[in-house]
C-alpha cells in the first residue's frame, strides 16, 4: 500500500491524490487527529469483521453501531493504554454469536487491533435490541 500526506500549514495536513480525501490536524475540531483516526480504524476493522461473521452465520442482524472509549498515557507518547469498544446490535442475534464474532475479530482477523501493542488493555461489551 502506498499513500501520501501533504503538509498545508501549522499542524494541518491532507491526504494526497493516491487515496480518498481526508484532513488531519493536531488540535482542530474540524479535522481528525491521528489518534481519532486510529480509533476509527480499530472500530471499522472490527465492525466489518463482526458484520461479516454474523452474516456468514445467517444471523438476523438489522443494525450495528460501535462506540469507542479509551484511556491514554499521561506522558508522551500518550498512547492508548486502554481501549473499550461497545457493540450495539439490533436484530434477533444470540449474544454468544456476537461475543464469538468479536473474539474472532480481535484475536484473529482484525489487522488493526493486532498491530497495536500487546500490553494494550482491550475490552468490549455488547448491547442487543431485538
Amino acid at each position: 500500500m502506498a499513500l501520501s500526506l501533504i503538509w498545508e500549514s501549522d499542524l494541518n495536513f491532507h491526504t494526497g491524490p493516491d487515496g480518498p480525501a481526508l484532513k488531519l490536524a493536531s488540535s482542530d475540531p474540524d479535522r481528525y487527529s491521528p489518534m481519532q483516526l486510529l480509533a476509527h480504524a480499530i472500530m471499522g476493522c472490527m465492525a466489518m469483521d463482526v458484520v461479516h461473521i454474523l452474516q456468514k452465520g445467517r444471523h438476523d442482524l438489522k443494525g450495528m453501531t460501535v462506540e469507542f472509549g479509551s484511556e491514554r498515557a499521561p506522558e508522551p507518547p500518550k498512547r492508548y493504554t486502554k481501549v473499550h469498544l461497545t457493540f450495539n446490535i439490533t436484530g434477533n442475534v444470540p449474544a454468544d454469536a456476537v461475543e464469538r464474532a468479536i473474539v474472532l475479530s480481535h484475536e484473529k482477523y482484525c489487522s488493526v487491533s493486532n498491530t497495536l501493542a500487546k500490553d494494550l488493555g482491550f475490552t468490549t461489551s455488547v448491547n442487543i435490541s431485538r
